[in-house]
């Protein structure tokens, strides 16, 4: 039992070579650009770049269910309300929400469950980016917000 079968020896250095095989190649996958090189990088087409001091919301309204007489005014008053719901969504993120919960529960079933929210807060500095119809029915505003045009005191932590 001192000395090995031929064929296990053999074996031995069939998986010696491909394990030094599977080295080489894999050391060929190695990415050679630098750190730096990979970070500035531009984005792939279709990829957004988001700025972390730039706030952006999003607001939409129908525009059948607004009031008026005719299809135009509706349309002007669905642009408004797009951009009053979009300031709303700024106004939580910056200034939170507070939300309020009340469940009520007969023989550990839920019986009915109630949720309110508030959103209070100044906006200012906004800018809107963009306001278009969304399919046939709905118009949309794209509000901006940078952080850095605000005093620090007005700021979101």
């Amino acid at each position: 039992m001192d000395k090995l079968p031929r064929y296990l020896g053999q074996s031995k250095t069939v998986v010696a070579m491909a394990a030094l095989a599977a080295v080489v190649l894999l050391a060929g996958c190695q990415n050679t650009q630098p750190q730096a090189a990979q970070q500035a990088t531009a984005p792939e087409r279709g990829q957004m770049v988001r700025d972390p001091q730039v706030i952006t919301v999003v607001g939409y309204a129908p525009i059948s269910l607004q009031p008026g007489q005719t299809q135009s005014h509706k349309e002007l008053m669905a642009m408004k309300a797009s951009k009053l719901q979009a300031y709303q969504e700024l106004a939580a993120v910056v200034q939170g929400q507070v939300i309020s919960t009340r469940s009520s529960m007969n023989d550990m079933v839920l019986q009915g469950e109630k949720i309110q929210s508030a959103i209070s807060g100044i906006i200012r500095g906004a800018r809107v980016v963009k306001t278009y119809p969304v399919q046939d029915d709905v118009y949309a505003t794209v509000l901006e917000l940078d952080l850095r045009n605000l005093p620090k005191e007005l700021r979101p932590l």
